[in-house]
């Protein structure tokens, strides 16, 4: 079998090194290669940039596998793949642990306005007046939207504050110790930090919308480590100019890294780029899970880790 490969997106310079040693590269953005097209067995991409539609695929007829760098798939067209019967890899459970702590960062960091309180120092502010008051975290009421891996390990955090803790998914799971509500609405009214845990895709997009935010109310905190296009975008700087919703913690966002400017202008949200499984040590494994996925595939071994639709 050709080990050529074609990049779907860029990747981190330490796996492009890894990947050149064993493949044949090509850029989906500067195919030099005519014969490329037909050469191509696997792409290769990160999750949250990589883009497969029917389109790509049809110009590419002997892919038969596709090696995700990240946990989320979002911009892989599903339905296409299935249909070519095209393999489809992911790295989840690596980043579970970094993507969690920042989880609590944020709810730390926008509940006790760590990021304010350091910039009020820095600016010689404090000699003169003190810092305004923030919202406390220990004992609070904690919303998962989505208890996957992700959402249980940040759910085992906050056991450690004592947080009271409840979640929202497609069903209550029989063997988790939280109290389950069946809609995110129901979940924000009685939660003080909302986290959202859950993929992204169309059937997550503006899940938390202008009703679960208004639920959340103006002492609500809502953090956001999964995917921009879970939250209404318009909705929620909406909540936030007005001061309905106490504050936000986004790691992540709509079109990034093209943030609207207008967050940039508020006091009540921490922004991080992000960053969830950003640590060297992640990044490293997330690699080496993408390359033993690869290595698998032109070994004709069994696959480490497909995603759920292609098992």
């Amino acid at each position: 079998m050709s080990k050529d490969i074609m990049l779907v997106s860029s990747v981190p310079t330490f796996m492009m090194n890894d990947l050149q040693q064993e493949y044949v590269l090509h850029d989906h953005a500067h195919i030099l290669d005519p014969e490329a097209f037909t050469k191509v067995t696997a792409f290769v991409g990160v999750g949250s940039t990589a883009k497969v539609d029917r389109k790509l695929l049809a110009m590419f007829p002997n892919v038969k596998m596709i090696s995700i760098f990240g946990v989320g798939y979002d911009g892989i067209d599903v339905a296409a793949v299935q249909e070519r019967g095209i393999r489809v890899t992911h790295t989840p459970d690596v980043l579970t642990d970094d993507v969690a702590d920042l989880a609590m960062g944020l709810i730390l960091s926008i509940g006790r306005r760590i990021p304010q309180s350091d910039k009020f120092v820095r600016n010689g502010d404090w000699v003169s007046e003190p810092f305004t008051m923030t919202h406390k975290v220990t004992g609070t009421r904690l919303g998962v939207v989505g208890l996957g891996r992700i959402g249980q390990a940040i759910a085992k955090r906050a056991a450690a504050f004592d947080m009271s803790i409840a979640y929202t998914g497609r069903r209550a799971k029989t063997n988790a110790p939280f109290r389950y509500y069946p809609t995110a609405s129901e979940l924000a009214a009685n939660s003080d930090y909302l986290v959202v845990a859950v993929p992204g895709g169309d059937d997550t997009k503006n899940m938390i919308n202008a009703q679960v935010l208004k639920a959340l109310g103006p002492k609500g905190i809502v953090v956001n480590i999964a995917r921009g296009s879970v939250i209404d975008q318009t909705a929620l700087l909406q909540a936030l100019k007005e001061k309905s919703i106490a504050g936000a913690g986004l790691d992540v966002f709509w079109d990034e890294p093209n943030i609207d400017p207008q967050f940039f202008k508020l006091q009540n949200v921490v922004l991080t780029p992000h960053n969830g499984s950003n640590t060297h040590e992640t990044r490293r494994a997330m690699a080496d899970l993408a390359l033993a996925n690869l290595k698998a595939f032109f070994e004709e071994r069994p696959l480490l880790t497909l995603i759920p639709e292609c098992q």
